[in-house]
Order: C-alpha cells, then structure tokens, then sequence
C-alpha cells in the first residue's frame, strides 16, 4: 500500500461517491472551505496495486492553546476493504507515518482523527495499539442519525413517529405557514442572526457570519447548499441549512424562535427538506448528531435527538475521537478542552 497526495477534484469526489459510510467532512468543498478557514489542508489517497482504496482529508489546526492536525470523519474505504482488519490496520501506519513527518514541519504537537469507522471492540484496537488516547472533546459528531429516503413518501411518513406524522400534516394544513428556500449569501446574515438568538437561550457559542458564509460559498459552487425558511404570517419562525452531497443530504445548522414553538414549524422544514434530497437523487438522510436520549437525558443533544428520531431511521456510532500527542505542549490542549467540556455539559 502507498499514499500520493490527491489534486485532482474529480478523482476525489468519484472515489467518495462510491463509498458508503462517509459525510461532507469529507467532501472536496469541505477541503476548500477549510483551506480558506485555516489555512492548510493536504488530500491523501491509498493506492494498492495501483487502485485507489481510500481517501483522507488532513486539516492543520492552528489555534492558541497549540497546533495540531486533524482527520475528520476518515480515513474513508471503499466497502470491500472496510471491514478487512489487516487492511484498515496497515493504512493507519501508513498515515501516521506521513502525519508524524509533517508535524515536525508543521509544529504540531498532536494528530487528532475523528474516524468514521463502525464502533466496535476491533476498530478500538486499532487505535490503542497505536497508542492513542481518546481526546477530551469531539470537534465532529461521533454518532448520527440517519434515514433511508429511498422509499416512497407515503411510505416514508408512515414510517415516522405518530406525533411527528401529525405534527408535519398540522404545519401543512397551516394556509400561514409558508416555506422558502434560498440559495442567496446575503441570507446567511438572516440566518445567522436566528441562530445567535439561539445560542445565547441554549448557552452555546455560535459560529460566526464569516464561517456560515464561507462554508455556505463552498457548497454553493455545486449547488450543494440550501437554506429553507419556515415562516409564520411573513415572519420567519424557523431555518435550517442543508447540505446535498454525494447522494446524501446533511441537516447541518438550524434555528428556531420559541415563540412559534407550537407552531410545529421545525418538523415541516425537515420534511421539505426530506422531499429535497429524494428530487436530487439522494438515497440517505443525515440529522448529525445524536446521542441516546435514555443513557445521557442530560446532554444537550437529548432534545434535538428525541426530534430526529420522530422521522424514522436509526443510529450510527463510531469510534470515539482520538489522540495522538507528540510531545508535551499536547497536555496544555488536553487541560484546555477539558473544561470546555465541563462548561458545556457534555
């Protein structure tokens, strides 16, 4: 097995569209949108006998408390090689090889993978006997929900929770409850403004206009992103931003005023954006993240989840993000997220 580094978007996104457990972590406009948040990014590719059997996306993570490089949600494999262990183990030696000499150019003082990989004791392994450690805090989503939109939509709303089935057909019944979608920049600001309403209700920090709108600008160049407004009497109640990559739609932000919270609206953005995905020939449907509402009740995401899984579909767990330190700068980082963490609740 060999590792070139990738240049070529085509190449990239081809590979992707044939693998299955991947997200738009992975995408190429995902790279571009980060080369343009920080900085650096390096496309890597595994080759055997000259085919190419997975891809990894390496972002450098300059911030105060350190610099480090992170691998989010990869290494991504083609389905014939994801679950051969000798492979999956040989490829990571291969990568960190490759990450360990560009550290030293980079100062970085860990490498940090967020995989994708299914959660099991056999994939844990791989990471230990490598001498990893499991990090402080998730930077991406280590478990999703997801729906399979393959089906019809009839079939699709009868496989939904009764409250949920209910609760869209009120919404549509609703003659003031208007949906919008826009594929516009200068809406961003709109959304942006709801979703700091939001944070400083739910205590979390918001991503700022210029991140929303570089991410946004990213997508948009492939048509990828839509933001869908829920209104109530012409005033917006309710948005969310969806991402459609690689066969897959991707509910990546939302926001919602609480004034309109028996209005139901958040439930009929959802499904508009279902009925998206299905029109532009997508075969799943990604809420993000999750987390068991019945072992953590507590979590912030408790809630949020409980409102995904209303839809049908079902979890996705992965390894737990992990941590290679280099040297000993990494454990002023480790310290730091740790009581991020705290803070957070998580």
């Amino acid at each position: 097995m060999i590792i070139k580094e990738i240049k070529d978007k085509n190449i990239w996104e081809n590979f992707l569209l044939g693998c299955e457990d991947k997200t738009f972590l992975n995408s190429w406009n995902w790279g571009e949108f980060q080369t343009k948040m920080r900085g650096k990014i390096w496309r890597f590719g595994f080759f055997e006998n000259n085919k190419m059997i997975a891809v990894a996306l390496v972002v450098k993570i300059a911030a105060k408390r350190g610099t480090f490089l992170l691998v989010p949600h990869g290494p991504v494999l083609t389905l014939s090689f994801y679950n051969k262990l000798s492979v999956k183990q040989e490829l990571f030696k291969i990568l960190l090889d490759k990450l360990r000499k560009i550290s030293l150019e980079e100062k970085a003082s860990f490498i940090r993978i967020n995989p994708i990989l299914e959660k099991n004791e056999e994939n844990n392994k791989i990471f230990s006997s490598l001498n990893f450690k499991l990090a402080p805090i998730q930077m991406h989503p280590e478990a999703s929900w997801k729906l399979d939109i393959t089906l019809p939509e009839e079939q699709l709303l009868a496989n939904m929770r009764r409250t949920t089935r209910y609760l869209i057909k009120q919404a549509l019944s609703n003659s003031e409850i208007q949906v919008e979608r826009s594929v516009s920049l200068k809406d961003i600001e709109i959304f942006s403004e709801m979703h700091k309403k939001v944070s400083s209700r739910q205590r979390f920090v918001p991503f700022s206009i210029s991140y929303l709108k570089s991410e946004f600008s990213a997508f948009q160049e492939d048509s990828q992103m839509v933001l869908f407004f829920g209104k109530y009497k012409g005033e917006i109640a309710a948005a969310s931003f969806v991402i459609f990559w690689s066969k897959i739609g991707f509910y990546h932000h939302a926001a919602s005023l609480p004034q309109y919270s028996k209005l139901s609206i958040p439930y009929l953005l959802q499904w508009e954006a279902i009925k998206e995905a299905k029109k532009r020939g997508c075969k799943l449907y990604d809420f993000w993240g999750y987390v068991d509402p019945k072992e953590e009740p507590r979590h912030p995401w408790a809630g949020p989840t409980l409102f995904k899984m209303g839809f049908g579909g079902k979890a996705f767990e992965y390894v737990k993000t992990q941590d290679l330190p280099l040297n000993l700068w990494y454990w002023k980082n480790w310290a730091v997220e740790k009581m991020r963490r705290w803070k957070r609740g998580l």
